[in-house]
């Protein structure tokens, strides 16, 4: 706009001189046009100065505002900082005082230390003196030097020390010798199962009842035809005696035996006795007891926990079943004796499978010693041997009598737990009616004592496990009264080994929540 109206004005001066209308006008118009301006300048920078003079004053007043607040800060901080140091100044001197309270108190002590030991060497060297007088008086009284002395208690120690040694090796040779003695019992009863008439008559015959003593003269048959049909058939014995409603069968083979006293109780029942009826029923009876032996030499060798074996030797196994040794079933043995042996085995660290396995067949030439010429261990380990049983179990088979040398770990481990099955009580016909008093007796002589609640006998009599009232026997109680009934039962029993008496004293607390 001001560009504008400069333009005009100078147009209008051009005009104005062209036109000629006089130079005074132009100057007065020139002069007030300068004055205007100058003024206008002035105000500008009137203004512009005190804008300048304003904002100087802004700055100033915040330069001030700021030093200030450095001022306050820089002054907090040196107060923070002082308090600081007079803390760590504090700290620092009761630090030092502590220490040297603890210097002067380890001084103290060491003090005392010094003289304690000064105490004690003192009374070391009068302990010295005092030894040196007492030895010398000692070898006035005895009237011996202290090399003389100490040879004379050598001498004694080796003396009591040999009397000692003679009393342990008698008791040694009076053990051994029990042992042997029980050794040679056990192998003159041995021989006598297998010769003498009266016991090999009890466990190799079977008495099958009859209704009437009419069916005698029917099983013998018109002029004795049934009765040598059926001992030609069955391969045994038939004793018709006057044992009023019974007949014997005898036979050393216990699976003839069975398959007789099963095809006989049957004709009884049935009442068709003759030639032919005898034959088919006793080839039906054989194949019944073969299908027996199977499925019980498969269910033995499923409880010992034995896999593998040749249907042959599973077969041979369960022949067992019918074979018995001193009143012992031999297959419920040979069950026994692997899981006893597969325990073993496992205690010991030795091969826990081949333990199982020997103590499942030691026995199996039982099942046809009767039939070939030899032992029953070598003729069992032979026949094991030729269906492939490995070497390590027929050797725990043929060795469990020393028949042959125990190349294994797992034979003795055999060995062992067949006596352990054999020899236990109650295990052998003989021995359980004294197993059972003797059982019977133990818990009559825990029960005795007074403040027993209960008490049981276990492991075949081999240790007595007794349960106090804990309000009438306390634990030092319950300590002496298993000393007492250990004595007891020493001084009023007969018994192999020993007896182990366990004293169970348990205290309850009961509460319920409602």
């Amino acid at each position: 706009m001001t560009f504008f109206s400069n333009l005009v004005f100078f147009l209008v001066i051009s005009l104005l001189i062209g036109i000629g209308t006089g130079g005074a006008i132009v100057y007065f118009v020139l002069k007030q046009r300068a004055r205007t301006r100058r003024l206008s300048a002035e105000s500008e920078a009137q203004a512009i100065i005190a804008e300048a003079e304003l904002a100087a004053q802004e700055v100033l007043q915040e330069a001030r505002d700021e030093a200030l607040r450095i001022r306050d800060e820089v002054e907090r901080e040196m107060e923070k900082r002082r308090r600081d140091l007079y803390r760590e100044d504090d700290r620092l001197r009761k630090r030092r005082e502590q220490l040297d309270h603890r210097f002067e108190k380890l001084e103290e002590r060491e003090a005392r230390l010094n003289k304690r030991q000064s105490q004690l060497d003192r009374q070391r060297s009068e302990l010295e003196k005092l030894k040196v007088e007492r030895l010398a008086a000692l070898e006035r009284v005895a009237e011996m030097t202290r090399d003389e002395a100490r040879e004379h208690l050598l001498n004694m120690v080796e003396e009591e020390a040999r009397n000692d040694m003679a009393r342990r090796i008698r008791e040694v040779e009076d053990e051994l010798s029990a042992e042997a003695d029980e050794r040679a019992r056990e192998l003159i009863a041995l021989a006598i199962q297998r010769v003498a008439s009266d016991y090999v008559a009890d466990v190799t015959i079977s008495v099958v009842p009859l209704p009437s003593d009419e069916m005698k003269g029917r099983i013998i048959g018109r002029n004795g035809r049934n009765i040598r049909a059926f001992e030609q058939a069955s391969g045994v014995d038939v004793i018709v005696d006057d044992t009023p409603e019974a007949v014997t069968i005898s036979s050393f083979d216990p699976v003839r035996r069975e398959v007789a006293r099963r095809a006989l109780e049957r004709l009884v029942q049935d009442g068709r006795i003759h030639p032919a009826r005898i034959e088919k029923l006793i080839l039906d009876v054989r194949k019944e007891v073969e299908a027996i032996i199977r499925e019980e030499g498969e269910r033995a060798a499923y409880d010992a926990g034995v896999a593998g074996l040749h249907p042959e030797v599973i077969k041979m196994l369960g022949r067992l079943k019918f074979r018995t040794s001193f009143g012992q079933q031999q297959l419920a043995h040979a069950v026994e004796t692997a899981r006893l042996a597969g325990v073993l085995a496992s205690e010991l660290g030795a091969n826990v499978e081949v333990a199982k396995a020997g103590g499942l067949l030691h026995d199996i030439g039982k099942a046809m010693d009767h039939e070939i010429e030899g032992t029953h261990a070598l003729i069992g380990a032979e026949f094991c041997r030729r269906y492939g049983v490995p070497e390590a179990i027929v050797n725990c088979i043929e060795s469990h009598h020393h028949e042959v040398e125990q190349r294994y770990v797992e034979a003795i481990i055999v060995e062992a737990a067949d006596a352990i099955s054999g020899a236990r009580p109650g295990a052998r016909r003989e021995s359980l009616e004294s197993y059972l008093k003797r059982v019977r007796t133990l818990e009559e002589i825990a029960n005795s004592f007074e403040g027993v609640s209960q008490s049981y006998a276990l492991q075949a009599g081999r240790e007595v496990r007794i349960i106090v009232k804990p309000d009438d026997i306390d634990d030092l109680a319950a300590i002496r009264l298993s000393k007492d009934i250990a004595r007891k039962i020493e001084d009023s029993m007969q018994y192999p080994g020993q007896i182990k008496v366990t004293v169970i004293r348990e205290t309850r607390a009961v509460d319920y929540a409602k």
